[in-house]
């Protein structure tokens, strides 16, 4: 497995996050899905600090809200090999 990382600035500091950082993680199956996951994230403004790793990251829950999400479950503009981010 594949987990694709970023910190959701848009989401971060309000709502569910309120106080904490949003991040928001992606597991994959293969470099391939991450490599798209992680292009796709990089054309968003409000995602920074994308980064592949190939182990589960552990955030503290005193800091951080994490979103995890398997790359199947993702619509076109997370998935799309195309670069469809907004």
């Amino acid at each position: 497995m594949y987990y694709v990382t970023m910190t959701d600035r848009f989401m971060s500091g309000w709502g569910h996050a309120c106080g904490k950082i949003n991040k928001f993680v992606v597991r994959c199956s293969t470099m391939a899905e991450a490599k798209i996951i992680a292009y796709n994230a990089s054309k968003r403004k409000e995602m920074r600090y994308i980064k592949i790793a190939f182990n589960r990251p552990r955030y503290s829950e005193q800091r951080y809200l994490v979103s995890l999400r398997k790359f199947e479950d993702l619509g076109d503009i997370w998935t799309c090999q195309c670069g469809g981010g907004a």
